[in-house]
């Protein structure tokens, strides 16, 4: 990311030439006399005339490197504060997306609980219909056992009452045709006595 804040012209840390008073060394003016009062001259400074005519001192370069110095200071102390601002955002929004990211985990966990939670019950469903199942064919066998059973019985009994009847209805129709045997035999006879 491009650092926000003032955009600098040319290198960092070189003060614009309008800025610094670069001293000429001037033959002329050593013949000049000098002018001003020893207020204007401090201890260690040499007045300079600007191009403006106006006299001031003349910045020893101790004192420009400490201008510079100071400058670059607050250039970069600028650069790191945004560095670290954007830092910070770039901080808070990983922060943010982990936290997005958490909360999304623990809802993907809250569904695949309530899915296992439906499948178990599903499960024991299946097992409880299958089990009645199981139970109901037993019964269902049971009770046709005991129908097919009774049917054998009264099967059984009825085919038993038949055969009584056949049999006494045979002894009757032998009884019957043994009488009418003997009836025919007596009345053959009593033709044959009276011819």
């Amino acid at each position: 990311m491009a650092p926000s804040g003032r955009k600098h012209k040319g290198k960092a840390g070189k003060p614009a030439q309008e800025d610094q008073a670069i001293p000429a060394y001037d033959f002329q003016e050593e013949r000049k006399e000098l002018s001003g009062s020893e207020e204007d001259i401090r201890e260690g400074e040499t007045p300079v005339v600007d191009k403006h005519g106006k006299k001031r001192p003349l910045v020893t370069p101790h004192v420009v490197s400490d201008d510079v110095g100071q400058k670059l200071n607050h250039e970069y102390s600028q650069q790191f504060l945004t560095l670290f601002q954007q830092w910070d955002v770039d901080v808070q929004k990983a922060e943010e997306q982990e936290e997005k990211l958490v909360n999304m985990f623990r809802q993907q966990q809250k569904v695949f609980q309530q899915a296992r939670i439906v499948q178990s019950q599903r499960l024991k469903t299946i097992k409880q219909l299958h089990e009645q199942f199981l139970k109901s064919m037993e019964e269902l066998e049971k009770n046709n056992e005991s129908l097919l059973a009774g049917a054998q019985s009264e099967l059984r009994k009825e085919m038993a009452m038949l055969q009584k009847k056949i049999m006494m209805d045979t002894v009757s129709i032998v009884f019957i045709k043994s009488q009418l045997n003997a009836k025919i035999e007596h009345s053959i006879k009593s033709h044959l006595t009276f011819v």
